[in-house]
């Protein structure tokens, strides 16, 4: 009798857990980027911008395949959804008031460049208090599964470390 409230108790616990993670996947929603309307797209990278602006890790992580990566200025590649989360994690640690929007949404053959503009300021752990205001994008191809399987972004590497350098004083 004791197993089966073990039981009931674990899968009454779980219910919710799995209630979240699909309602996650459900807002990061399907999209094939050879067949869905440009609407669609721009719902989707809407969402995406708001994930990168939430300070939620796992709500960005929730748009990329179990599989997926992301590749920031030709450097290693995050790969899975527990890697991701800890990129984005930087990035939102770092600059807590962040904001990214959607710029453009362009089509490049079978994939998909989100154009993006980054504000934020450098006042994380360690930070400089430096604001930073950013322009860049993000190259995605998508999995069978409807979510980003591959993103690979780029941002002027020296103009970020000149906004960030901008905070540090010389004393």
């Amino acid at each position: 009798m004791h197993r089966m409230t073990d039981r009931v108790l674990i899968s009454w616990l779980a219910a919710p857990a799995m209630m979240f993670l699909a309602l996650l996947l459900i807002m990061a929603g399907p999209v094939w980027a050879g067949s869905t309307s440009q609407a669609e797209l721009n719902d989707f990278a809407t969402r995406y911008a708001a994930a990168w602006s939430s300070q939620e890790p796992a709500a960005l992580a929730a748009f990329y395949s179990e599989d997926g990566s992301i590749t920031v200025n030709d450097g290693a590649p995050a790969v899975g959804r527990a890697a991701i989360e800890e990129k984005a994690r930087g990035f939102m640690s770092a600059f807590p008031d962040m904001v990214v929007r959607l710029v453009e949404l362009r089509r490049d053959g079978d994939r998909v460049e989100f154009h993006w503009r980054w504000t934020g300021t450098n006042t994380g752990p360690g930070g400089t208090g430096a604001a930073v205001d950013l322009r860049g994008y993000e190259s995605w191809s998508f999995g069978e599964d409807g979510l980003i399987k591959e993103s690979l972004g780029h941002y002027d590497a020296a103009e970020y470390e000149r906004q960030v350098s901008a905070g540090q004083r010389s004393d």
